[in-house]
């Protein structure tokens, strides 16, 4: 892993509220913690860094993730649908602008390379598209929460 790479995760952690974070990518796993704050006036914590290799069948989320209310029919997951993971570890936001329209609802038909949402990460908006074709079945991320490293964001019930 980039020493730049794991700086600018260590400053973007220090910089957000975020008590733990767990990274993997490429096979590596990089797991930031905040140490609890006593009551005592001890000074703050700073974060833990832990590096350890792990094979790539390992590369699953850790946080859980919120989920969209769905219609009844479009509840419980089947073979035939695929997940879309965030690519980078920042914030989700499902419309381009706060003002603006979601890209896509629950429901929605989505083709491959249609926008599904933006992962901002260090002032930079990544629009994260549909690899497939489908519907919307879930949106597993509240607008404006972090994101992880392959979180999963959306279930797509394939065409």
């Amino acid at each position: 892993m980039d020493l730049n790479y794991l700086r600018r995760l260590l400053k973007l952690f220090d910089e957000s509220t975020l008590t733990e974070l767990t990274i993997e990518e490429e096979g590596v796993t990089v797991r930031l913690a905040r140490r609890p704050e006593s009551s005592n006036n001890a000074p703050v914590a700073l974060p833990q860094v832990m590096v350890q290799p792990v094979a790539p069948s390992n590369l699953a989320p850790t946080a859980a993730a919120a989920q969209e209310p769905l219609p009844a029919a479009a509840s419980a997951p089947s073979a035939r649908t695929h997940t879309i993971v965030s690519p980078i570890v920042g914030t989700f936001y499902r419309a381009p602008a706060p003002d603006a329209e979601p890209f896509v609802k629950v429901g929605d038909h989505v083709v491959p390379g249609q926008t599904l949402c933006i992962v901002e990460a260090m002032k930079l908006m990544n629009e994260i598209e549909s690899d497939v074709s489908g519907t919307v079945v879930k949106i597993l991320v509240e607008n404006g929460q972090p994101v992880e490293y392959n979180q999963p964001l959306f279930e797509i019930a394939l065409d």
